[in-house]
């Protein structure tokens, strides 16, 4: 691909609209860009969505550049790329702070416009990559009945223009219920009827094991449970990988052990550019960032997770990677800025 100041390109995201109307929220309408030396304008939705289907653009789709605001040059994104809205999530400050210092946390959400007694409500960002004559899905969310508010990740392929059955693969960063329990459909059947799905060797170990229920503690009993249910109904669509295994062309599998015991992180790369599909390696875009170091008591290992995030930020800031968050905000992709001690995320490509 030619320079960013000459290339026509296309970037697809999905923006997110909360609606109090029946307690939905992450109601979907989609929007794209098109970047033509430096200027933007809003292009035809039902044309691009046509096309995005069709996977026009050569054999590896959508190409998609466009320059981060403030930049000189950037890739924003190589080929078809979507973040789709599963919805946005409730839960109480102790998921995520545990035993942390209301003192310390303090100055650190007021940053946020926060405090250390509000309620979190991350969202849930599903990647979407359309390459060549596969269209990829990275996790498949909460599913139904895990919260209201969730398992809208259907309303969103919809919305997209595709459907369940046009997914070729499912790639899951770990099997937590708010990645894994929506590969299944109402009637517990794969909702992906035709992919491929494909986890760690050493998540699908840990969590099919019938003696996780017991160990992994009773707050964490039923996400076992449910895990090993549907992992039993995928048994025979899964192929397992192991950390630097090439899934797919440009796709690579990076171990970020520690908020689950396989936990994986994608790195995706054509030529010099490349994207890092994060999962929950980095979950939010305040404590994690500005304090890498602290133990997050959703992680559970807490003390490997804090050490692979404060590399892993360490490299995303001083390569520029771009990355999609699963659960950060503005649908979840954005750059990494070192800020002294800490970091920020930047949304935005």
């Amino acid at each position: 691909m030619g320079s960013l100041q000459t290339a026509i390109c296309r970037l697809f995201f999905v923006l997110r609209k909360q609606s109090e109307i029946s307690g939905l929220s992450g109601l979907h309408f989609m929007h794209i860009f098109e970047y033509h030396s430096g200027v933007s304008r809003e292009a035809d939705h039902d044309s691009d969505k046509a096309a995005f289907r069709a996977g026009v653009g050569g054999g590896d789709g959508f190409a998609a550049s466009g320059s981060r605001l403030g930049r000189d040059q950037g890739l924003a994104w190589w080929c078809g790329g979507l973040s789709l809205s599963d919805g946005q999530m409730r839960l109480p400050p102790s998921f995520l702070y545990g035993d942390l210092d209301p003192a310390m946390l303090a100055p650190v959400l007021a940053k946020h416009g926060m405090t250390p007694d509000d309620p979190l409500t991350p969202a849930i960002n599903i990647t979407l990559l359309r390459d060549a004559d596969r269209i990829v899905l990275f996790d498949a969310g909460a599913g139904p009945g895990f919260q209201d508010g969730t398992g809208l990740l259907p309303d969103a392929l919809a919305a997209a223009g595709i459907s369940p059955e046009d997914i070729t693969h499912v790639v899951f960063t770990h099997c937590h219920p708010d990645h894994l329990w929506g590969v299944l459909d109402d009637f517990d059947d794969p909702l992906f009827a035709n992919a491929k799905h494909l986890m760690g060797r050493q998540e699908w170990d840990y969590w099919f094991d019938s003696a996780t229920v017991d160990t992994i503690g009773e707050d964490r009993a039923s996400m076992a449970v449910g895990a090993r249910r549907r992992m039993e109904i995928l048994a025979d669509r899964i192929t397992l990988f192991d950390d630097g295994a090439e899934l797919l062309p440009g796709i690579a599998a990076r171990a970020t052990f520690g908020h689950s015991p396989g936990h994986m992180s994608f790195e995706i790369a054509r030529g010099t550019d490349r994207i890092m599909i994060l999962g929950d390696a980095v979950t939010n875009a305040h404590v994690s960032f500005s304090e890498p170091s602290w133990e997050i008591a959703s992680d559970q290992d807490p003390v490997t997770a804090a050490r692979v995030r404060q590399q892993l930020l360490q490299q995303l800031a001083s390569e520029q990677l771009l990355v999609v968050g699963y659960h950060l905000p503005d649908g979840g992709m954005g750059y990494v800025e070192a800020t002294g001690g800490g970091y920020r995320f930047v949304p935005g490509v």
